[in-house]
């Protein structure tokens, strides 16, 4: 008995070996080079989500009630995307970070403010991010598009498709 259990531990830690378990059609460097993107995109889009959850709770001024409520509609579609872009990332048989530490290493895009700006500034900030995510997305397309990898272009033609559409709603209000 005790053999069998050692035989199925033995299993089930090779298993868990990404680059023996693996066998998707994509090479283990580029699968690699994927999730690195991918953990960028990602450390991008929650940094972002902060930010944008900071504004929501922090914007002042005659515009807070149009303000507040899109900035909730924006962390929370911000907030649904960050799942599926660390599920990516496992799929590919890498780790998600997850860590503020992690983020902040791998974020192209400056944290919130300490002290929350103006409402217009807020408006600004979360444009320059919004262009930064769908930059990010876009280095990654190429990459993921060379290899065959349709499930993570298929996510990065959705995320570009979404921040630029609310960078270009966000500048709008920035119009005279």
């Amino acid at each position: 008995m005790a053999t069998k259990a050692k035989s199925a531990t033995k299993s089930a830690a090779k298993a868990s070996t990404p680059s023996s378990a693996i066998n998707i059609g994509i090479s283990d460097k580029d699968r690699a080079a994927i999730a690195k993107g991918l953990s960028h995109l990602l450390a991008d889009t929650h940094t972002l989500y902060l930010t944008t959850h900071n504004f929501h709770w922090n914007v002042t001024g005659p515009m807070f009630n149009t303000l507040h409520l899109m900035f909730m509609g924006q962390y929370t579609e911000l907030w649904n995307a960050v799942d599926p872009i660390a599920e990516r990332v496992r799929s590919l048989g890498h780790v998600a970070p997850g860590s503020y530490a992690d983020f902040g290493k791998l974020a192209s895009i400056a944290d919130a403010p300490s002290q929350p700006p103006k409402a217009l500034e807020m408006v600004r900030i979360l444009v320059k991010g919004h262009e930064a995510v769908a930059r990010t997305a876009r280095e990654l397309f190429p990459v993921a598009d060379k290899v065959g990898d349709e499930p993570t272009c298929d996510l990065l033609t959705q995320r570009m498709t979404v921040h630029e559409q609310t960078a270009w709603m966000l500048r709008s209000l920035l119009e005279e």
